[in-house]
């Protein structure tokens, strides 16, 4: 799921060539942009909100379905922040009156979307072919009475990013299927990795960048998280938070982390500096990672299979029932989201599709393989896209995760507290959050 201090790996992803992940939003200063598609006399006029950069247009997917349908105008209406974007949006359709023809939503919304916006959604869910999406996907954005307000655009399925080069030193395999057999099915057999690591390790390294990533690695592939399917908060009795928190726990009082807060300066500077062995790698990772190590982890970087399938990241697209061009809305949505387009979108920037049959067409940019070590990371994604568990959120789902990691894992791995500090200094914080 996305956190707020992803916000600041967009802004950066935006400056490599093989572009953002669909969906994404950049840290940049709180502003709005739009782009529309020529002369709109006589035409109807569809607008499209997003936060970030989703792709449509710079993969020439407006262009293409103006070219199809000559009577349709296209203007994309585009705020940086999610944080700025999603207050927005709700007021808008508490109005009645102001939203777009399209509007975008973050993974980390759709549940507040789905409990307490559903009723100011078209449920496209009657106007699509279900199948297409990933299960797990599409239920994100259903209702218990079946209504499905969004239909899926990019997903963040999850391996493990390597270098070569550092499990070499330390006297590790080095062959990512040989490696991911040796993890398979438990992130402590991946933390156990870590100890062996660290027998050997080369000067200055650590196994992982922080113990907050792998919390959230193990987390996002658990079928249990902070609510039940029923809504209830169960983050305190979820059988996944505490498998996720022993694990970390086991990164965060052992010397095998870095102790790198995600997508902060000194984490930059450590994939430059080669300062860890491992990293959670979501899809949209990919080219993070090739960016921040530069020319110099060409080819020293590998992938492999995460220890179980899960997901971090993704977004939908859904319609307002209030919109003043809902059946032209539906059709763009739809054309938009098919298999086809998701393809054209990753071939631009990379962002995994959520729609199976785009699969078997993808292609990582020639670049990228060889500075993977010509992984199939294609392969691997879809794999463990197709495998990822279906999860339940709840409305206050990110600020638990934010107390779980920033406030009591960071106690344990930063701060040398106790983990039973650490978890009653979240619970505390946790408290606050649900009004207890």
């Amino acid at each position: 799921m996305r956190t707020s201090t992803r916000l600041v790996a967009f802004a950066a992803v935006a400056a490599l060539t093989t572009g953002l992940l669909a969906g994404c939003s950049s840290d940049s200063k709180d502003s709005s942009s739009s782009s529309s598609g020529g002369d709109t006399k006589g035409k109807t006029t569809l607008t499209i909100g997003t936060f970030g950069v989703f792709g449509y247009k710079q993969s020439g997917l407006y262009d293409e379905y103006m070219k199809l349908h000559p009577n349709i105008s296209i203007k994309e209406n585009v705020t940086t922040r999610t944080d700025v974007y999603w207050p927005k949006v709700l007021t808008r359709l508490q109005a009645g009156s102001g939203a777009d023809d399209i509007q975008a939503i973050e993974v980390g919304n759709i549940t507040e979307a789905v409990q307490t916006q559903a009723d100011k959604f078209v449920d496209l869910g009657k106007e699509v072919d279900k199948s297409q999406w990933l299960d797990w996907k599409t239920a994100q954005a259903t209702t218990k009475d079946g209504k499905t307000i969004g239909l899926g655009t990019d997903i963040g399925p999850m391996a493990v990013c390597y270098r070569k080069d550092l499990f070499k030193k330390a006297g590790l395999e080095t062959d990512r299927t040989k490696l991911a057999a040796q993890w398979k099915g438990d992130w402590s057999k991946y933390v156990d990795l870590g100890k062996e690591y660290m027998k050997k390790a080369p000067k200055g390294t650590k196994f992982v960048d922080s113990a907050s990533s792998v919390y959230q690695a193990a987390l996002n592939g658990a079928s249990e998280r902070y609510y039940d399917k029923d809504g209830n908060v169960i983050w305190d009795k979820s059988s996944g938070v505490k498998s996720a928190w022993n694990v970390a726990m086991s990164v965060a009082t052992s010397t095998m982390s870095a102790k790198l807060k995600q997508f902060d300066k000194p984490w930059d500077q450590g994939f430059a500096n080669a300062s860890f062995a491992t990293v959670a790698c979501p899809a949209w990772m990919i080219g993070y990672i090739e960016q921040k190590s530069g020319d110099s982890g060409k080819g020293q970087w590998d992938v492999a299979q995460a220890p179980t399938a899960s997901n971090w990241g993704g977004s939908f697209i859904g319609v307002p029932s209030a919109g003043k061009h809902t059946k032209e809305a539906i059709a763009l949505a739809k054309w938009l989201t098919a298999p086809e387009q998701q393809a054209k979108v990753f071939a631009k920037q990379a962002s995994f599709p959520s729609t199976p049959a785009a699969y078997a067409s993808l292609k990582p940019a020639a670049d990228t393989t060889a500075y993977f070590s010509d992984a199939p990371i294609t392969q691997i994604f879809s794999d463990a896209a197709k495998t990822i568990p279906t999860q339940y959120f709840g409305i206050k789902d990110q600020p638990i995760m934010t107390a779980l990691t920033d406030v009591g894992i960071l106690q344990v791995e930063q701060k040398g507290k106790s983990p039973s500090a650490g978890w009653n200094a979240a619970k505390a914080e946790i408290k606050d959050v649900l009004g207890q």
